[in-house]
């Protein structure tokens, strides 16, 4: 998902129409552009750059290759501070009446984002999400080698879930460009070019009182030191939540929930 790129910026363009239903982008609705670059900065690293959306919208970069999105508007729109992935579709406005005719709900959208189209939306179990259809970045592929390494939805019923989706996104469909389902023990993996880059598990609790227990997508960062992320989101006004050697649940300074996974335990 790009909202900054012209279509003439680069030689090979990526559209939701090669990579339909894989996970293409991931953005975090937060309330002040300031406090949120200084967080992340200070944790992964990352540096910024404007986007053409307005002085609320800002593009993570890591070692220069753009990995993130953040839009200051969860105050504006009175919408949760939360980190949310984006899935390629060829449409938007059909995707989100695929969701809604399967029970899910739409939140916002589908609206026009020029170079595409984009929607809020949220699963049967109320897991949030987003769909984009338009231009990806041109370098897509090496997008989802560095951050982030993948997604994870904690869900009441995992296979229950990937039906769901799998009727959204036509998962597991043949042909060139979709992606692969498999079911490996009490987990279905999502492989796009046989990388994983979501799974699903089951246990969250629909009603849990705790936002982390109820079902939600869970956005992935791969670091190189673990342990100093999570001392580093502790210095600026995070929480850790569970830290392990290889991995890393944290919360940032506005509340929006996130896990660092080391770089050799992908």
């Amino acid at each position: 998902m790009n909202h900054d790129m012209p279509s003439s910026a680069a030689t090979e363009v990526f559209s939701t129409h090669s990579v339909y239903g894989a996970p293409c982008w991931v953005s975090l609705t937060s309330r002040d552009v300031r406090t949120t670059e200084e967080f992340y900065s200070a944790v992964l690293g990352w540096e910024w750059r404007p986007m053409r959306l307005g002085d609320r919208f800002r593009v993570a970069l890591a070692d220069g290759r753009a990995v993130a999105g953040i839009a200051a508007v969860a105050g504006m729109w009175q919408m949760a501070v939360a980190w949310t992935p984006y899935f390629a579709v060829r449409s938007a406005d059909e995707a989100a009446a695929r969701v809604q005719e399967r029970g899910g709900t739409s939140a916002v959208g589908p609206l026009s984002l020029p170079p595409g189209r984009a929607a809020l939306l949220a699963d049967r179990d109320g897991a949030t999400f987003g769909v984009w259809e338009g231009e990806l970045f041109s370098d897509w592929r090496a997008w989802h080698r560095a951050q982030p390494a993948f997604i994870r939805l904690h869900t009441r019923d995992a296979f229950d879930a990937a039906i769901f989706y799998g009727e959204v996104f036509d998962w597991a469909s043949t042909g060139p460009g979709y992606c692969e389902v498999h079911y490996e023990g009490e987990e279905v993996v999502l492989r796009t070019d046989g990388e994983v880059v979501a799974r699903i598990e089951s246990g969250a609790l629909g009603s849990a009182p705790d936002p982390a227990i109820r079902p939600h997508w869970q956005v992935h960062f791969a670091v190189k030191d673990v342990a100093a992320c999570a001392r580093a989101a502790e210095r600026h006004g995070g929480s850790v939540l569970s830290e392990g050697p290889e991995e890393a649940v944290l919360r940032d300074n506005e509340g929006a929930q996130f896990t660092v996974t080391s770089r050799r335990g992908r």
